[in-house]
């Protein structure tokens, strides 16, 4: 059976969220993470329905937050949050089926104990979902990907090729992996991830992401200051040197705002480019700080046909990552 993985602009079934967990994680600002859980997923469910994922005896919490909407909650075993990466990564054969993608997880190099239940809820949801499970032992988070559902992902070389993944595997492994389970034909690696970006080691979705066939959004921070303004300078002109799947050249979207902001004693950068795709709509990290209206405005021209719904991210900034990272498409199937 051949799959492929849609891209994230194609139409939705629904998404998965998982409601925050690890008290250790969060610490003081625990109870403003939860809030902005619920306030993401009421963004996405004005679009597309959200099954939200609770450990047990916590749904009770996670209906009353999240309030009224579109939005199941359901009780399974989770050592954490952050669904990008744990969650099934969905494809759909050539008739339109679809399966999931169940890749190995260990908690972005064994940075947080146990993990055990999230390497498991891949395999727990697609129970769930009644949706075949496709299996690989390949280590691998759903945000260190990014696809065009026509043959082209891009990842970083800094998180993939990190010993903490998949030390058994060559480059050309991992991207014979990427191939065979994902559908893709051509992988563009960028050198770098963000430099402060020390819990996922580098994330694709926090420095760029497909917003169409050919149309990159990256990020650009225009202030030389920046400790990423020269890394995503050559993140840029490696994708000006590529050409996709179909030998398109990418037309490169610039997303020059950074935004810094204190939250729990710690200055924390809330990233634009970790925004999802809904249905109709991109919901975007936003941190109640003067650079969020120039993102926006940018958003919105590399999405014309989308609604741009800011959502404040402060919090999961602080937990290490933003709207992207905590959830994650179950595309509409045959």
């Amino acid at each position: 059976m051949t799959y492929r993985m849609p891209a994230e602009w194609t139409e939705h079934q629904g998404c998965l969220m998982a409601w925050p967990t690890r008290p250790e994680l969060w610490g003081a600002v625990l109870a403003e993470a939860k809030q902005e859980y619920a306030a993401v997923a009421r963004a996405i469910a004005a679009f597309e329905p959200v099954t939200m994922v609770a450990p047990p005896g916590h749904g009770e919490e996670a209906r009353e937050l999240c309030g009224p909407g579109d939005i199941t909650v359901l009780e399974l075993p989770i050592d954490d949050s952050w669904f990008r990466d744990s969650a099934p990564i969905f494809v759909l054969d050539e008739t339109g089926r679809r399966a999931g993608v169940d890749f190995r997880f260990n908690a972005w190099g064994g940075k947080h104990h146990p993990w055990d239940a999230d390497d498991r809820i891949s395999s727990l949801l697609l129970e769930q979902l009644d949706v075949p499970a496709v299996r690989s032992e390949m280590i691998l988070e759903g945000g260190a990907i990014t696809v065009d559902g026509e043959g082209t992902l891009i990842t970083t070389e800094q998180c993939l090729l990190h010993p903490n993944r998949n030390p058994g595997m060559s480059r050309e492994e991992i991207e014979a992996e990427l191939k065979a389970r994902l559908g893709v034909s051509k992988v563009i690696w960028l050198p770098y991830g963000g430099l402060l970006d020390t819990e996922t080691d580098g994330h694709v979705d926090g420095v760029c992401a497909f917003a169409a066939p050919g149309r990159v959004v990256v990020q650009l921070p225009a202030d030389p200051a920046h400790p990423d303004y020269a890394r995503m300078r050559a993140n840029r002109a490696v994708l000006e040197a590529s050409t996709d799947a179909k030998g398109r050249p990418f037309e490169i979207v610039e997303v020059p705002q950074a935004a810094f902001v204190e939250i729990g004693g710690q200055e924390v950068e809330v990233g634009y480019l970790n925004h999802y795709l809904a249905n109709g709509a991109v919901i975007v990290p936003v941190a109640d700080h003067p650079e969020d209206e120039g993102a926006l405005a940018v958003l919105t021209a590399a999405y014309p046909d989308r609604k741009v719904v800011g959502v404040r991210a402060r919090a999961l900034a602080w937990g290490g990552g933003g709207v992207h990272c905590i959830t994650q498409q179950l595309p509409s199937a045959r």
